[in-house]
């Protein structure tokens, strides 16, 4: 447990965000006088106001013996417009990952850096119209981002703004999930439930979702939206039957104009969900977008992460879709998946670059409060993979042979080696809709259990946000309440 003491702020999620970074599976806990302690890491940070300057001091003891103590005087640095208040939060984090850097010897890619959105910072220093140096400044010097990630950031984002950019103000995206999958995985914290115990459900979920479809028909009617891109999720939409899944695809047809779409994305995700009778309806009813993910083409994995179908069927997967006609398929790994080596790694990687898709996301092994490692106390002993990073690097490499370029990414809290998730894809291959979802310049609607409804109002860029239950049988039976809780965000 590391106990720490705050004077002068009430910043304790940031000054824990922080600490994550360094000792992740230690607890915090907030006291006071903490300087009298005798056993354990203690931390303490005070800010203080002097006249038209602050002083931020903070002391890290160990066992009672003072390891690191600085203070110093600032003003508060704004490499946005934003609030006094934001920009103190960000000082006392940048203060604390300097003594935590010091006291550890450890450093991080991202530096103090901890949001799940990074690249939103560049296009806010975009449109300020700093150039790369500038910007390459302030994440090397101000927040210690590494090089490479700068570059990687700054990369990323020329690329999603050519789509942001031609983005209109009353263009909007739709989300759809699908609750359902043919078992949990280790590692899923999404809304998801096995398909056999709910196979009785699917058709009163279907149903709802078809109600709140018509639902949100008359509101985009109502604020003259038109919907720039589709993505029905899960969950595994193709864990669902095929007469719910053509009843399903059916009704988008008939709701919404898929005419003007620049996508329309399905993910079919896990092979054992997949069949040449859903795949062929899938490619009837419009969908120009599928996701086929592996995760790893090792089958003691697959098994291990609770997969219910092996790498050759993933192939067999893959082919079939090609066959039928599908000319943008997107694959998803993970590196650093429990137990998997580097050259465990690279055989899925190799594998993937066989198979030639248009898009490639790889995401880093990150434990998640939901997923069934934490169930319980952890229902497995995970401790991060020492060759995550070469992993990512690996990955790049593969992707740049591929003719591929990164085009979006996000991070997120506990992942292997505090690295992030990077979606790669072929020139003209670039997912909208996971553009608009990371950068969050674009409305999106979401229907189904767990959705969460964004709205954007640009003239503030503040957005507005309303949840749909995660719970299917609540769901079913609160439909039109999903439905009130959208619209009174667009009054």
């Amino acid at each position: 447990m590391i106990i720490v003491e705050l004077k002068g702020h009430d910043y304790l999620y940031q000054v824990k965000d922080v600490i994550k970074l360094f000792f992740e599976n230690n607890t915090v806990e907030e006291k006071k006088q903490v300087l009298k302690n005798k056993s354990g890491i203690v931390i303490y940070t005070e800010l203080k106001k002097k006249e038209n300057q602050f002083e931020l001091e903070t002391i890290i003891l160990n066992d009672g013996i003072s390891c690191y103590k600085n203070a110093h005087q600032f003003e508060p640095f704004s490499p946005i417009d934003e609030s006094e208040e934001k920009a103190l939060k960000r000082e006392v984090k940048r203060e604390l990952y300097i003594a935590l850097s010091k006291y550890t010897h450890q450093e991080f890619p991202w530096g103090f850096l901890t949001g799940i959105r990074p690249a939103k910072l560049v296009h806010k220093l975009l449109n300020k119209e700093l150039n790369y140096r500038e910007i390459e400044k302030i994440f090397q010097k101000y927040y210690f981002v590494s090089r490479e990630k700068t570059q990687l950031l700054f990369d990323i984002a020329k690329r999603e703004k050519e789509i942001l950019d031609y983005t209109k103000p009353h263009m909007i995206s739709i989300y759809i999930g699908i609750p359902f999958c043919k078992s949990r995985c280790l590692y899923c914290s999404f809304t998801s439930n096995p398909i056999d115990k709910y196979k009785n459900s699917v058709s009163y979920y279907i149903k709802a979702l078809k109600a709140e479809i018509k639902g949100v028909k008359q509101i985009i009617k109502e604020k003259g939206y038109q919907v720039q891109s589709i993505y029905i999720g899960g969950g595994t939409p193709t864990s669902i039957d095929k007469i719910h899944l053509e009843e399903l695809l059916t009704e988008v047809e008939k709701t919404f104009e898929l005419n003007n779409l620049s996508e329309y994305t399905l993910e079919a995700g896990r092979p054992d969900s997949i069949t040449r009778e859903k795949l062929s309806l899938i490619k009837k009813y419009s969908v120009n977008r599928i996701s086929i993910n592996p995760q790893t083409m090792n089958n003691k994995t697959l098994k291990m992460i609770g997969r219910k179908h092996s790498s050759k069927d993933i192939i067999k997967s893959f082919h079939m879709a090609r066959e039928i006609g599908f000319k943008n398929i997107n694959m998803d790994v993970i590196a650093g998946l429990p137990d998997e080596t580097i050259m465990d790694f690279h055989k899925t990687i190799k594998d993937i670059k066989t198979l030639n898709p248009e898009s490639l996301t790889v995401h880093t092994m990150a434990v998640k409060r939901a997923s069934k490692l934490t169930e319980n106390n952890g229902i497995i002993d995970f401790t991060p993979n020492k060759e995550t990073p070469l992993m990512i690097n690996m990955a790049s490499e593969y992707a740049k042979e591929m003719k591929m370029h990164p085009y979006y990414l996000y991070r997120q809290k506990n992942m292997a080696g505090k690295l992030e998730n990077i979606g790669y894809s072929k020139k003209g291959f670039e997912s909208t809709y996971n553009i608009q979802i990371m950068e969050e310049k674009q409305s999106i609607i979401a229907l189904g259990a767990g959705g969460i409804t964004k709205i954007v109002y640009p003239n503030d860029d503040s957005i507005k946000r309303s949840f749909n239950v995660k719970s299917v049988e609540l769901y079913i039976d609160s439909v039109d309440e999903m439905l009130k809780r959208k619209k009174s965000l667009m009054l």
